[in-house]
């Protein structure tokens, strides 16, 4: 389930680390990826159902953009 801010109230994607998803979407705009996201706040990594929301978002991010750089490996 993707969590959307509400009346400019910010919404937790990650419970157990208290990470928003103003948080979350100010990295993915700024170029970061899924293992980015991981190491930066340590989503996906206690109970996992951020994950999927996380993912779910830079999906959406990829849609909306006119490019999109990959990044090597």
């Amino acid at each position: 389930m993707l969590l959307r801010t509400i009346q400019g109230l910010a919404m937790f994607v990650c419970v157990c680390k208290g990470i928003t998803d103003s948080q979350i979407q100010s990295a993915i705009d700024k170029g970061a990826d899924y293992k980015e996201l991981r190491e930066t706040f340590g989503v996906g990594t206690d109970c996992g159902q951020c994950g999927n929301t996380c993912k779910q978002m830079i999906n959406s991010h990829k849609m909306n953009c006119e490019f999109y750089e990959v990044k090597a490996a």
